[in-house]
């Protein structure tokens, strides 16, 4: 790893705002590619991006992003300035999300620790090539061509030997927004990015990388910066303006030099001076406004940023605080005992325990926005690919789940929406013959279901073929019980299953089913269930149903012989104790119980797990009656032992190494010290099943 990585909490600040640079970029180019034009604001905006990526970049010594941001710099400068009125704005864009790729790449290779050396010299000669074309089309002005190994600059260009007559004095007071931290690391940046632009410069606090003591100072009075240069007041306020993070800005422009040389020396006292008159200026979401029309605070200054580790460290407390709380208040040692106070208190503690987990839990959550947001370019790039054309719609992308989740249903998510483009979705003429719309629609839908969050991916396609699914599953030894008995949703869910990931399947199978087995497999990591739903000729709807969070569960405590067993408040539908004559024998030696007409099947968790316990006859015991995926069981145990909050721990791995234990999510632990078991009931219902 190189040197200057040592520094972690810069690097981070690095890689966040280039992520979320590389993002808005990604957004715009996608956005105007619908509009077919890029208008001067879009134009100005990438501008401003890619001037703020090139100037960090720079600072971070990361001289390929630095480089590549700085020609995508220089190619939408000429497009500023010059407004060319013939543009191929498709390529345009092609070669932009070229670039965000490279760029994507380079960070991940950061964030992993691994030397940032990627080969951009193809993508600055396709820049090169592409700025040529435009400047041979008619243009009177040009810029300046882009060598890689040209010394790094900004685009107004200052040479410092040169003597400049006509010299301009300023002095500028930056504050920053409330929570952004690490103000003297960007009070660092202006300084290292404004020496292009300037003759001399001047700032207070003077010790800003040397002294820690400098970001407090800072924050209650400003960075005041005092420049000479020959740009005029409208070039430096531009400047000023890209800083991010920038909540208040005052430039002043000061008459002469001799209202300069007092700021010479920074240990000098500011005297203020009131030369030309300029009004003060408020930043706020890039925009530059009069202070009058903006309120006195500003919603981005109530809201910091929080490392997602500090995050998880903060959630395994509280977890461990449930358990502690129920180790207190269900002590062994209390029973028989008459506690009022005590009771009191507990009912406090718990209050307090459960509105701190709530809190802790809402901050973790975060909506599904960004992430289906990544899908548009996707479809953009497969609907190209592919010569398709297709359109993606979003519906309730503000739905929020917890970011641990967020990270496993990434992946799946965009191999169900590839999915639906490569075979769902039919090519223009097909679609067109059928007496369907020219360009296929795929939806991505997000909604609350109690505790659980329903993702729907549909489309407008062809469908999943029936025959062939049965064909397929035929012919790969699939089917588990005639195709008679199975019901349509049955049919259609057989696709997760491995046996059809097989290319064959490619072009012989007309819906879905290459590698679905693996979404399946991520989804059910987090504790979540994957169905799908078709009609033929209309298209088809993948469901992916998950839970907000992983960490704490409402939970229904059962105990088996000496064994516990924990199964989630959510799958419980009633429990009850069965009569002998609701009890059926099956002739193949399953059981099944008749509730209010309708039978169920039994599952005995005593012989599913081998437990030995001495309540064996069903009048003795209880049965808890759970669904899941519309599939219900009835779980027979011992004895309830009541609800709980569970904290959810995940099984050791040399456990989940060793062998593979059909039914279990992961264990708890119990008020009196005992491990339970998590059930997972999808696994025991469709085991069951």
């Amino acid at each position: 790893m190189q040197d200057h990585y040592f520094n972690e909490p810069m690097l981070d600040m690095y890689i966040f705002e280039t992520t979320q640079n590389i993002e808005q970029l990604e957004t715009c180019i996608l956005n105007t590619e619908k509009s077919s034009s890029y208008t001067q604001p879009v134009i100005d905006e990438i501008f401003r991006i890619m001037h703020t990526i090139k100037g960090s970049s720079a600072m971070m010594l990361f001289n390929n992003i630095s480089t590549l941001a700085h020609s995508i710099e220089d190619l939408f400068y000429f497009l500023r300035e010059q407004k060319p009125q013939h543009i191929d704005y498709d390529a345009i864009s092609d070669l932009v999300l070229e670039c965000i790729d490279y760029i994507k790449a380079e960070l991940h290779k950061i964030m992993q620790g691994e030397k940032v050396d990627g080969d951009f010299s193809s993508l600055i000669d396709k820049i090169k090539d592409f700025l040529a074309t435009l400047q041979q089309e008619g243009m009177n002005t040009t810029i300046e061509k882009i060598t890689s190994d040209e010394q790094m600059h900004y685009y107004i260009t200052s040479n410092k030997a040169k003597v400049t007559l006509n010299l301009n004095y300023y002095k500028a007071m930056l504050f920053f927004e409330d929570g952004c931290e690490m103000e003297n690391i960007r009070a660092y940046t202006v300084i290292h990015n404004i020496k292009e632009i300037v003759e001399e410069v001047y700032y207070l606090p003077h010790d800003i990388i040397d002294n820690d003591n400098s970001t407090q100072t800072i924050r209650q009075h400003g960075f005041k910066v005092f420049l000479k240069t020959d740009k005029c007041y409208e070039e430096v306020l531009d400047f000023f303006k890209q800083t991010m993070f920038l909540k208040e800005l005052e430039l002043v422009q000061l008459e002469e030099d001799s209202e300069f040389k007092p700021f010479y020396k920074p240990e000098q006292i500011i005297i203020e001076t009131s030369p030309v008159k300029v009004p003060k200026l408020q930043i706020q979401q890039g925009e530059v406004q009069r202070e009058k029309e903006l309120p006195s605070l500003s919603a981005s200054q109530s809201i910091i940023s929080v490392s997602v580790a500090k995050l998880d460290k903060l959630m395994d407390l509280v977890g461990e605080m449930v358990i502690a709380e129920a180790m207190v208040t269900q002590n062994p040692d209390l029973k028989g005992l008459q506690l009022d106070n005590f009771q009191k208190a507990a009912r406090q503690l718990h209050k307090i325990t459960n509105e701190l987990q709530g809190t802790v839990m809402s901050i973790r959550m975060v909506p599904l926005a960004t992430t289906f947001h990544k899908m548009h370019r996707i479809v953009r790039d497969m609907s190209r690919k592919l010569g398709k054309e297709v359109e993606l719609e979003l519906i309730g992308e503000e739905t929020e789940v917890d970011k641990n989740i967020i990270e496993h249903i990434s992946d799946p998510l965009m191999h169900l929406v590839r999915n639906a483009i490569d075979h769902g979705i039919e090519t223009t003429e097909v679609r067109e013959t059928s007496g369907k719309a020219r360009a296929g629609k795929v939806y991505l839908e997000a909604r609350n279901a109690g505790n659980d969050v329903l993702i729907l991916v549909r489309d407008d396609g062809k469908g999943l073929n029936k025959a062939k699914i049965l064909k397929q599953a035929q012919e790969n030894d699939l089917l588990t019980k005639s195709e008679h008995e199975m019901t349509d949703k049955e049919i259609y869910n057989m696709v997760f299953l491995p046996g059809f990931s097989t290319k064959d399947a490619v072009t012989e199978f007309s819906g879905r089913g290459v590698g679905m087995d693996v979404v399946t497999k991520s989804i059910e990591m987090v504790g979540g269930t994957v169905s799908i739903d078709s009609i033929e000729g209309a298209g088809s709807t993948i469901t992916l149903k998950i839970p907000l969070t992983l960490a704490i569960i409402d939970g229904m405590n059962i105990q088996v012989g000496s064994s516990r067993y924990t199964i989630p408040i959510t799958t419980i539908k009633e429990s009850f104790r069965p009569r002998a004559a609701d009890l059926i024998k099956q002739p193949d030696g399953d059981e099944i119980v008749m509730v209010r007409g309708q039978c169920y099947p039994i599952l005995r968790l005593h012989e599913f797990y081998n437990v030995k316990t001495p309540i064996t006859e069903f009048e003795e015991g209880i049965l808890i009656m759970v669904e899941q995926d519309e599939k219900t069981l009835c779980i027979f145990a011992d004895q309830l032992l009541g609800q709980q909050q569970v904290v959810v721990k995940t099984l050791p791995n040399y456990i989940k190494n060793t062998r593979k234990i059909i039914g279990l999510t992961g264990c708890t632990i119990l008020g009196d010290g005992c491990i339970s078991l998590i059930l997972e009931i999808g696994g025991l219902v469709n085991k069951r099943d």
